[in-house]
């Protein structure tokens, strides 16, 4: 299979490179999107005499548990780099890694996890000060580029909307990338979720999911999803953040500033990866036979510009959709300060599209970008 870099490994080496930078690298990101092939390459480009833990393994969680603590020293021997992969699974995982700063000031650690709500829980107060998060994500249409020509990326761009980016799928034949994205969805997808949080109901959240998965590109009521699957309001919002800190799907708020008849208390629920969302619909058929393309491309631009946002640190952007009771809409807002930055996303590049009147009045001097196959590439990623 294709190697491809990922965006996040150059700051990682500069880190790692620095010897007067200390802080603990935490990478978080779902099961399968390359945690383990990331922090490998790492490892084989760095001259720090470095060792590999692969935290799924009982002796591994009981060597790094804080009842161990005493032995740590042992097991650092003269090393000046540690790996941690899916260190969610040590116990007090937290406690150890504060002992292994503190009291290892030349030490460089990394540690991945799969599930940020497990091990965040258990790091943010022992590390505060002491970590630096990365998220890893399935790969972006940057990275993807890396080894093709842009022109190449945007002629798979209906591969990727089918089959999404999770490197075992995307760099895959057809074959392939159906079974691989079929085993994430159904074998990798929630393991952390039921592992850690002992859900009463794990079928109920496979069903919101599916709930949500038709629901792209349309705001979400979670009354509604309540109604459907027969549950409290309460526990379809505890399940939804569930999915959130676990990397499957990610929230865009109304904006509500200006004017009154915006609509402000609403939400849109997108996937990050769009094969995990059709394999859950048991669609991953061609574009020429489904009639949801506008829905794809709007989801696929909108998570390929968040994550465009959280591999650019620090870039302080806050990010909306806008609508309004007159049944004017925009998909994606950019705030930067008082700048307002509107987009449009539409598969067709043929269609004409003009800004909303009411919301150029609300927020004069705005910018309105359309955004196709065609331009995606200079609007997304204007660096390319």
């Amino acid at each position: 299979m294709i190697k491809v870099k990922r965006t996040i490994s150059d700051p990682i080496l500069k880190r790692l490179n620095d010897p007067d930078d200390h802080k603990i690298i935490i990478i978080y990101g779902a099961r399968q999107v390359g945690k383990t092939t990331l922090v490998r390459q790492i490892m084989s480009d760095i001259s720090l005499k470095a060792e590999y833990f692969n935290c799924d393994y009982f002796d591994v969680q009981s060597m790094f548990s804080y009842k161990n603590a005493f032995n740590l020293k042992n097991i650092i021997g003269n090393l000046k780099l540690i790996i941690l992969d899916e260190a969610q699974r040590i116990p007090n995982i937290g406690l150890t890694l504060k002992i292994l700063h503190d009291e290892y000031p030349g030490l460089k650690i990394i540690a991945t996890g799969s599930s940020s709500f497990d091990l965040s829980n258990m790091i943010n107060e022992p590390l505060t000060g002491r970590k630096v998060v990365y998220r890893l994500y399935p790969l972006t249409f940057l990275e993807l580029t890396s080894t093709r020509s842009v022109m190449e990326s945007k002629r798979e761009l209906t591969r990727i909307l089918r089959f999404g980016t999770y490197p075992s799928v995307i760099l895959n034949d057809d074959r392939i990338a159906l079974e691989n994205i079929t085993e994430i969805a159904s074998s990798y997808l929630f393991k952390d979720i039921l592992e850690f949080q002992h859900l009463k109901k794990p079928d109920t959240l496979l069903e919101l999911l599916k709930l949500l998965a038709f629901q792209i590109s349309n705001e979400v009521s979670y009354t509604e999803l309540a109604r459907k699957l027969r549950i409290d309001q309460t526990v379809v919002q505890r399940y939804i953040q569930l999915l959130e800190d676990s990397f499957v799907i990610f929230r865009l708020k109304a904006l509500k500033k200006n004017m009154r008849n915006e609509i402000g208390k609403s939400r849109k629920i997108y996937f990050w990866d769009l094969g995990i969302r059709n394999a859950l619909i048991q669609n991953t058929n061609s574009l020429n036979f489904r009639n949801d393309h506008g829905a794809l491309w709007e989801n696929f631009c909108i998570a390929e510009h968040e994550k465009s946002l959280n591999l650019n640190i620090p870039r302080i952007v806050n990010t909306y959709f806008w609508r309004n009771y007159n049944r004017k809409e925009i998909d994606l807002i950019e705030e930067r300060g008082n700048k307002y930055v509107a987009f449009e996303f539409k598969w067709s590049s043929t269609k004409k599209v003009k800004p909303p009147a009411d919301f150029l009045k609300g927020y004069p001097g705005s910018d309105f970008k359309v955004v196709t196959p065609d331009n995606f590439v200079s609007e997304i990623y204007p660096s390319i």
